[in-house]
């Protein structure tokens, strides 16, 4: 076992922690992420773009239509399932996970705050009516025909997007009750993390003792303040990412390794912890 996991593990034993997950522990379920040290420039779009443009809206519609299914065929990776079954050994009291994935719930987490939405959930900006992803997937296929079998090859990025050509003549579906503007139930940049989500979160990390930090860079404010937040209370942080982030400096321990091996090997480690005679789990 590498030192730092070793030391990592030694932290973590006998701790409830909570789980801050971001885009680098969905990578082994084939979905890239912004900001690894392997991946390509992107320029996301803005909730002001998305709601001032419509070109720009009808073009991401068409890109998400085809993203999203791929998005919808993606499993927990051995990272998800180290998480859940940390969390079954009672060592973590929740996740926060910054992805709109939904795999750390599809994986069996049971407690799960989703920091930025989720993928599979659509809200009208004027009624605030919510429809699933499934029900809208319907009305584009009825409306565009064949449009998402013809682009097969699209490149896939993390919030269920997709690169592709030509979307002049993709139709947008609206709301099928007040026939406002439809967004995804998720935050955009430019959007703030509504605040009763924000506290619900920090009042998860409040009740551990700890924060574990799984493939986030924490470049950006949503992330970075729960870590902040641990160190200003004295609790300890593990940070397991490829490459660097922005809150190495406050980590207790930091592994710069990939999710899913590093999680896994904790998790058995953690679990053999707890087997052992003398242990809290056996008294």
């Amino acid at each position: 076992m590498p030192p730092a996991v070793s030391r990592a593990v030694e932290l973590l034993a006998g701790r409830r922690v909570t789980v801050l997950t971001g885009a680098g522990i969905s990578t082994d379920s084939g979905i890239p992420d912004y900001r690894g040290p392997d991946s390509p420039p992107r320029a996301p779009m803005t909730y002001q773009q998305f709601v001032g443009d419509p070109d720009r809206r009808r073009h991401y519609w068409a890109r998400n239509h085809v993203g999203w299914r791929h998005v919808h065929e993606t499993r927990p990776n051995p990272g998800h399932l180290a998480v859940r079954r940390m969390e079954d050994l009672g060592g973590v009291n929740g996740v926060i996970t910054q992805n709109v994935d939904t795999l750390h719930e599809v994986a069996g987490s049971r407690n799960v705050i989703d920091l930025h939405g989720r993928y599979d959930r659509v809200i009208c900006l004027t009624c605030g009516r919510r429809i699933s992803r499934d029900h809208l997937a319907e009305r584009l296929d009825a409306l565009n025909p064949g449009f998402a079998d013809d682009v097969p090859d699209a490149e896939i990025a993390p919030d269920a997007d997709a690169v592709i050509e030509a979307t002049a003549h993709f139709r947008v579906a609206d709301c099928e009750h007040c026939g406002g503007i439809l967004k995804p139930e998720i935050v955009y940049f430019g959007e703030n993390v509504p605040k009763a989500r924000v506290e619900k979160a920090f009042a998860m990390l409040d009740d551990a003792d700890g924060l574990l930090v799984a493939g986030s860079s924490l470049t950006v404010m949503s992330g970075l303040r729960f870590v902040r937040r641990a160190h200003k209370t004295d609790r300890p942080i593990v940070i397991v990412n490829r490459g660097s982030t922005r809150g190495d400096d406050l980590a207790t321990v930091k592994i710069d390794r990939g999710c899913s091996p590093t999680l896994t090997t904790m998790a058995e480690a953690l679990a053999t912890r707890r087997t052992r005679p003398g242990s809290p789990a056996t008294g």
